[in-house]
């Protein structure tokens, strides 16, 4: 795709206190089924917003709503300040890019995009600009020509991205569209749609359930989990300081220990090791988290110290993932295959491991669920 520049045309917007998309307490029920549970969030105008969240969490419900394809229980849902509750969804703003592409197989390329246009009576060499200078911004620029059948599942993928932004919606709707690629081709197209939206500027709204995706693509990620926004926040912030053992576990992968606060800085763990952990006012039953590449096979120079016997290890190329079981829990540790020729410790073999108390985050313990 191309690189940002600015052209005449461009739907790039400039900064505004309005939210382009403004969800106020949204609550949607499937007969006894509460689906969306009082979510209420603000997507500012240009930003590359995710919702992130495992299978039935809420988040294309959600999106639905935003696209005017489900309406809420209850709830306000404003684009641009206006309330577009009960507004069909050619009546918003917004255009939905989804998994499946929907193109119109009988139809070139060149005639699936100007569809939009055409439909809003945009005709002749107005007509064929933006249709031409869409298709070169997502990269298909010579393509018009040829039927669906004829380009690959990345260039569908970027055909239907190219008929959503033809008409410069206010905000794009994202659900879930690399789901039907490969792995080497989902990684380039984030990278893409990235560097599209930076370009063109338009809001991007993207619901997934793959975490590094919604990392690598997001300015803005909402975790949801059981209908609700579990956390909201940038993906460093997300992943370096989570809220809940939900999150801690959802987004990547995390080693939580189970101990006891000992205020104002110090948790006993079940083994009775005492690590340095932000407890932040905490007290009582608590996890400690720290995250595998954190973690040093070596515990020399570290704060925390945890002693264990390798059960497992795997190498997964960058690193090798190396299995701990301790006193206070199993601990998985990335450990960075940096030097050539090196191997990873015997199984059996015992080790200490070592991290920063700066590396601890802790989480409160999640209420067990009654059986």
């Amino acid at each position: 795709m191309s690189s940002a520049v600015e052209t005449e045309g461009s739907s790039r917007v400039a900064p505004t206190d309005v939210p382009d998309i403004r969800l106020d307490t949204l609550v949607k029920r499937f007969d006894d089924v509460v689906a969306v549970d009082g979510i209420s969030v603000e997507i500012p105008r240009g930003s590359f917003f995710a919702m992130l969240g495992p299978s039935g969490c809420g988040k294309t419900t959600t999106l639905r709503m935003i696209g005017g394809f489900e309406e809420p229980t209850s709830g306000r849902i404003e684009l641009n300040g206006t309330d577009v509750v009960g507004r069909p969804p050619y009546k918003r703003d917004v255009n939905t890019v989804f998994q499946s592409y929907a193109l119109f197989p009988h139809l070139t390329i060149y005639e699936n995009v100007a569809f939009g246009l055409r439909r809003r009576g945009v005709k002749g060499s107005n007509l064929e600009g933006r249709v031409h200078e869409i298709l070169r911004r997502v990269g298909l620029e010579g393509y018009g020509g040829r039927k669906p059948r004829q380009l690959s599942g990345g260039q569908q993928q970027r055909v239907a991205l190219a008929r959503a932004l033809v008409n410069n919606p206010q905000v794009l709707l994202l659900d879930e569209p690399l789901g039907a690629l490969d792995l080497k081709l989902r990684k380039q197209m984030q990278l893409e749609l990235k560097a599209l939206q930076n370009d063109l500027g338009i809001t991007f709204v993207h619901v997934t359930h793959d975490q590094e995706e919604a990392m690598t693509m997001a300015d803005t990620i909402a975790i949801m989990n059981k209908g609700r926004i579990e956390q909201l926040g940038g993906p460093i912030d997300l992943y370096e300081r989570p809220a809940t053992a939900f999150v801690a576990s959802f987004l990547g992968v995390s080693n939580l220990l189970h101990g006891t606060a000992s205020p104002p800085d110090r948790l006993r763990l079940d083994d009775g090791t005492e690590i340095t952990a932000p407890l932040g006012g905490r007290s009582g039953s608590l996890y400690a988290g720290v995250r595998p590449e954190k973690i040093r096979l070596s515990g020399e120079g570290s704060g925390n110290r945890l002693s264990g016997h390798v059960v497992e290890t795997a190498y997964i190329g960058v690193a090798t993932q190396v299995i701990v079981e301790t006193g206070a829990g199993t601990v998985t540790v990335y450990a960075q295959n940096t030097e050539a020729g090196s191997a990873p410790p015997a199984l059996g073999s015992l080790v200490e491991l070592g991290w920063s108390p700066d590396a601890t985050f802790v989480v409160d313990r999640p209420e067990e669920t009654p059986a």
